[in-house]
């Protein structure tokens, strides 16, 4: 089935077979792929590569993630995200310091004119993705939650009613969105931290909702900074 790799850039190669692989049909849409550990037996190389290629391979839309089941090759490409910027990341070995850089660069600016552009469906649309992000999180619910996390920050970016802008976002949502999903399994884990980032939504929803560019900036800032410092201790 899979056949052992010896080169360089091996999570690359990981890719490729895989790839080639759902090509020719041995690999089929919502086949489940073996785990980390196993597949790193059958190509003959560390867990950490097979690690890097199935992040890459999910950021694309080739492959999804399912918590507590494993990753699975998709039941439709209808998304697959070949786009120059994925592509980027991933052939040039990006490291997670850019995302959360892109991020900063687009979401703070994104905040600052959703709270002077947000309509008042947008806003009533906003209070019930942060209403379900904090039932979620009560309910350590962390499904529920990321999603909820990547649709408020995808609501804020619609808001603004810049089409350039909320386009960049649509270009790396890709990226945003493995970001918040590795984020959220890396910083959440501590209770202190869950509720710092609760705290952080809801109070970026609040300065919006009241209309206060400025604070909703600073806001943003303030949570996009302490996700990436944290996050960045993991490395």
């Amino acid at each position: 089935m899979f056949s052992p790799i010896k080169t360089t850039k091996v999570y690359e190669q990981v890719i490729k077979q895989i790839q080639q692989m759902i090509i020719s049909g041995e690999l089929k849409k919502g086949q489940k792929l073996p785990s980390e550990r196993d597949l790193s037996e059958q190509l003959e190389v560390s867990r950490a590569s097979v690690r890097e290629a199935f992040r890459a391979l999910q950021i694309i839309g080739l492959i999804e993630v399912k918590q507590g089941e494993g990753s699975y090759i998709k039941e439709s490409f209808d998304e697959f995200l070949f786009q120059p910027l994925l592509l980027l990341f991933i052939l040039q070995q990006s490291n997670p310091q850019e995302i959360i850089e892109l991020r900063r660069i687009i979401e703070v600016e994104a905040a600052y004119l959703a709270a002077e552009r947000a309509t008042d469906d947008e806003i009533r649309e906003m209070e019930l993705v942060v209403n379900e992000l904090v039932d979620a999180d009560n309910l350590n619910d962390e499904r529920r939650s990321e999603a909820a996390d990547q649709r408020f920050h995808g609501l804020i970016a619609r808001a603004s009613k810049n089409l350039l802008l909320l386009n960049s976002l649509h270009l790396s949502t890709g990226l945003i969105d493995i970001s918040v999903q590795e984020i959220r399994g890396k910083i959440i884990t501590k209770e202190k931290n869950k509720d710092i980032v609760s705290s952080h939504h809801i109070r970026i929803f609040g300065a919006i909702k009241n209309r206060d560019p400025e604070l909703a900036k600073s806001l943003m800032r303030e949570h996009i900074d302490f996700i990436g410092i944290e996050y960045l201790k993991q490395f």
